[in-house]
């Protein structure tokens, strides 16, 4: 069995996600060598000109998570210094949206920190600190949205004699099956995704994803810690997986090439206890009952304001409209919330009306 780079060489699929995502020019998954080769995520055009997430779909999500980390400060007895971390910041979308939010009396004692293994994007505000990762001692929020799916893990298939292999891919997206699992990640996949011995089942083993949480959390002396990813938990695994790609708004091959995403949805289960310092699950809430707990909720204005304020009317039916996008089940809506609290209670209720 080989294993190696380029476009001829097998290797798992968390060594090819890493470098199709996050490789530097050179080695950004081509197996060409070309320098203009670069990972998916250090593209000029960020995240954003692939995909679309609740930052960017309204402004009305920055307003909730500002919400939230009023809540946290609130919680924390208004701390001199206030903290908030955005995870996975693409070109800083989010967290300038969350200081814009932010009333005047907050914003002027938040920190702002945007985390991203790209560089720093120009016209950033100079208060947002950048970095290549969390600082180690936050007191307020740390918000990661949509990060966790982007952290690569290995996939398991079960062969035909009903053990779970390796699956090996190459640059052009075939794969076959290598070796049977063994040590951490056989641990893993008995404890929270065990396959029946049925031949093609397959899995993503989220050991890399618990260990990057786990760390994250960690960073948070006082304060919370939220991840908001699609999920699933031990009672729902898909059967197959969901190993996919995104290109130019739309979903394809995950091909690690570096010519597009490539995600998989989070056992956020097993992350949430590996980032607990409590005994006990965390709460985890749709980003349905998330949202609405913190006041979007997508309700239409009163038909009578058409009439004293048109245009009151107007922008609050656009931002009902976006409201409503953020939490549609079957959508956005169904994006999980993963809060983790260190050293304050929860501030969002676990089962929001």
């Amino acid at each position: 069995m080989r294993d190696g780079t380029g476009s001829g060489g097998w290797r798992g699929w968390r060594a090819a996600t890493r470098s199709a995502l996050y490789g530097t020019d050179g080695e950004g998954g081509s197996g060409t060598g070309d320098s203009d080769a670069r990972g998916f995520y250090r593209r000029p055009e960020g995240p954003a000109g692939h995909f679309r997430t609740s930052v960017h779909a309204s402004p009305l999500f920055a307003t909730a998570v500002a919400r939230l980390l009023c809540r946290v400060d609130e919680a924390l007895g208004r701390p001199g210094t206030l903290d908030f971390v955005d995870m996975a910041a693409g070109r800083g979308e989010l967290v300038t949206g969350v200081l814009a939010a932010l009333p005047a009396d907050v914003a002027a004692r938040t920190r702002a920190y945007a985390v991203e293994i790209a560089g720093r994007p120009e016209g950033l505000a100079p208060r947002i600190t950048w970095l290549s990762a969390p600082p180690p001692q936050v007191t307020g929020l740390l918000f990661a949205n949509e990060w966790l799916d982007n952290v690569p893990v290995e996939v398991a298939e079960v062969d035909p004699a009903g053990v779970p292999r390796l699956v090996l891919v190459r640059d052009d997206g075939t794969e076959r099956l290598g070796d049977p699992l063994s040590g951490a990640e056989a641990e893993w996949l008995a404890r929270w995704w065990p396959l029946p011995a049925e031949e093609g089942l397959r899995a993503e083993i989220g050991l890399p994803r618990d260990l990057a949480w786990a760390a994250a959390v960690s960073c948070v002396a006082r304060g919370l810690a939220v991840a908001v990813d699609y999920g699933h938990t031990a009672d729902a695994r898909p059967p197959f997986g969901t190993l996919t790609g995104f290109r130019e708004g739309r979903e394809t091959a995950p091909v690690p090439d570096g010519s597009c995403d490539i995600t998989a949805h989070v056992a956020l289960d097993a992350c949430a206890t590996a980032g607990a310092d409590a005994p006990g699950p965390a709460p985890l809430l749709t980003q349905h009952a998330a949202l609405r707990a913190l006041g979007i909720t997508g309700a239409r204005p009163p038909l009578a304001l058409a009439g004293t304020d048109p245009a009151a009317y107007v922008r609050a039916l656009a931002g009902a409209g976006e409201a409503a996008e953020l939490t549609a089940p079957g959508g956005l809506g169904d994006f999980a919330w993963l809060l983790q609290p260190v050293g304050i209670a929860n501030p969002l209720p676990r089962e929001p009306a």
